[in-house]
């Protein structure tokens, strides 16, 4: 069985089209989050970042992103430590910091982005624009997504 790059390069190594190429496309990271202040505790809801496009799975402006949207976070390798936590289990960039192996259905493993769609793990078609909802109403919208 050959070993595929993710397996022996480790995440500070991967050239930019590696790095990008580990996304699954789920959309997971473009959820609003809400944290407990008491112990940290992240809950997801299904409402997305304005730049979401949910039939994509995609933001629809990636290269500006951290400009136009206040809070957007850019993984990185360097920012992957202090970012993880608010990354999905099921998500490769994670998955690969903690010596995990990618699932069966992420794009890299299967050779299709529609995978990941197709066994159910992504947002497709499932998210609420964040100028739709009010702030004082985040908490209706919580899903049961493990972190």
């Amino acid at each position: 069985m050959t070993k595929k790059f993710w397996e022996t390069v480790p995440l500070t190594e991967m050239t930019g089209d590696q790095w990008e190429s580990l996304c699954d496309g789920c959309g997971k990271c473009c959820l609003l989050k809400l944290e407990d202040e008491d112990d940290g505790t992240l809950t997801y809801t299904d409402i997305a970042c304005r730049l979401f496009d949910d039939s994509t799975c995609r933001c629809m402006n990636y290269p500006l992103r951290k400009m136009m949207v206040e809070g957007c976070i850019l993984l990185t390798p360097e920012t992957l430590p202090e970012t993880q936590k608010w990354l999905p289990r099921t998500c490769a960039y994670r998955l690969i910091a903690e010596g995990k192996p990618l699932a069966d259905w992420h794009p890299l493993v299967s050779g299709s982005a529609d995978t990941v769609h197709a066994a159910g793990i992504s947002m497709q078609n499932a998210t609420v624009p964040e100028y739709e909802v009010d702030e004082e109403d985040w908490y209706d919208h919580a899903i049961d997504e493990q972190v």
